[in-house]
């Protein structure tokens, strides 16, 4: 059986909660993606042009520092990485924690929550963040039943 990690970065606790349910399903262990500055209720303020999230919206090159050290991803084979969506795609964070170990011969499963984005772009923005790695389709899990979760961790085991 493939050794799995979930790892997850959350604004509101919605992708914690669905995080900590795959990770449990999984036997997965759980990671959370932080942000060495933590983002503030006006950073998330998407109507405002200039808040945090709508400048890294608008440039994907930003990358932010990630809080803690950098984790240690070799002995994983399935990595599923969650995160909400933001603007049709996944926050900037995500693709820093990618940047930031080598992934090479892992299998990436991003899921995502959102209002009401769906997670498919959101695997072609990851992608070149993680060369080398296997790359699936992101997996939307807002209210997933423990059947889904269930029937995802086991197309990866």
């Amino acid at each position: 059986m493939a050794k799995a990690l979930v790892a997850y970065f959350s604004a509101s606790g919605t992708t914690k909660r669905v995080a900590k349910r795959l990770a449990k399903t999984a036997g997965a262990d759980l990671f959370r993606i932080e942000p060495e500055v933590p983002y503030t209720s006006a950073d998330l303020n998407w109507r405002d042009r200039q808040s945090r999230t709508t400048k890294e919206k608008n440039d994907h090159s930003i990358r932010l520092a990630l809080k803690g050290a950098v984790l240690d991803v070799s002995g994983y084979d399935v990595v599923y990485v969650g995160f909400p969506i933001w603007w049709y795609t996944s926050p900037n964070i995500v693709n820093t924690f990618l940047e930031s170990a080598d992934f090479s011969g892992k299998t990436i499963v991003p899921f995502a929550t959102s209002g009401g984005s769906n997670a498919a772009a959101s695997s072609c923005d990851l992608a070149p963040s993680a060369p080398g790695a296997q790359g699936e389709p992101g997996v939307f899990l807002n209210g997933a039943t423990d059947a889904r979760l269930v029937k995802l961790v086991q197309q990866y085991a």
